[in-house]
């Protein structure tokens, strides 16, 4: 199972050791796409500080992270893992992960990423600020930059087994599962269901959409679980005690499972 996982607009302060290796993360295929990005934050951020925060969609308060991006380049690196630490990831607990889980996780994770297309949560990268949505000059939009090189390298990533995307819409777009992928591809929304005036009602949740989702993949995780397809998926989920609605697609399409909780 590949589980894509989006990043977070929350990262650690900063790293510890050695600057980034863009030699040694994986997909090193992605290596000159990542050179190019990576040339571009820094130029932007090394420039006129009103430009690149109208370009990052930064408010001032935010200011300070251009400084960030200025330096990436020379800036300490810390693995990818540590340095996510938003409301999934928070969720998810990778550094209390049993040590077996752990290893599930360095082999099973990928997270998608406006500056480096996509890395597992072993690589070492700097803290930075750049979303899969920004239109980066002169490269212009990451969704469409990224489509073309991520397309070439993802059919081996996944191989032949289950994918589990967990993206958010900016990184869903720097690549879309397509034919017999999508086919065993499974998408997931939380929905929160509760009682209103004696009448179960239905929400779809957005903040702890996400700390459901890396409650999901832990317990994953942790129980080792090994789903061949989305309907071996629906069935672990289950054992998870999660309440899970499914339906096959129209063919060339995801699954699209719903997880429905009652308590946020």
């Amino acid at each position: 199972m590949l589980v894509l996982l989006p990043p977070s607009e929350g990262k650690a302060a900063s790293g510890a050791g050695a600057s980034v290796d863009l030699g040694s993360l994986s997909l090193p295929e992605l290596s000159a796409a990542r050179e190019r990005v990576l040339d571009a934050l820094v130029a932007l951020g090394s420039g006129d500080a009103d430009h690149a925060a109208a370009v990052l969609g930064l408010s001032p308060g935010l200011r300070g992270e251009l400084a960030r991006n200025a330096v990436l380049r020379t800036a300490a690196a810390l693995p990818a893992g540590e340095l996510y630490t938003g409301v999934l990831y928070d969720a998810l607990e990778l550094s209390t992960l049993s040590r077996e889980a752990h290893d599930r996780a360095e082999r099973s994770l990928l997270v998608f990423s406006g500056l480096w297309g996509a890395v597992r949560i072993g690589d070492r990268i700097p803290p930075y600020r750049c979303s899969g949505g920004v239109k980066l000059p002169p490269l212009g939009a990451l969704g469409t930059y990224w489509r073309g090189a991520l397309a070439e390298v993802m059919p081996d990533v996944v191989g032949t087994g289950l994918v589990l995307d967990l993206r958010s819409t900016a990184y869903a777009a720097l690549w879309r599962p397509s034919g017999e992928v999508a086919a065993r591809t499974a998408t997931v929304r939380v929905l929160h269901e509760r009682e209103v005036g004696g009448v179960l009602k239905r929400s779809v949740v957005s903040h702890f959409n996400k700390a459901t989702k890396g409650r999901l993949v832990r317990g994953l995780l942790e129980a080792g679980a090994k789903p061949e397809s989305p309907a071996e998926l629906v069935v672990a989920l289950r054992d998870l005690k999660y309440t899970v609605e499914a339906s096959a697609p129209a063919a060339g399409k995801p699954w699209a499972l719903d997880v429905v909780v009652s308590e946020l």
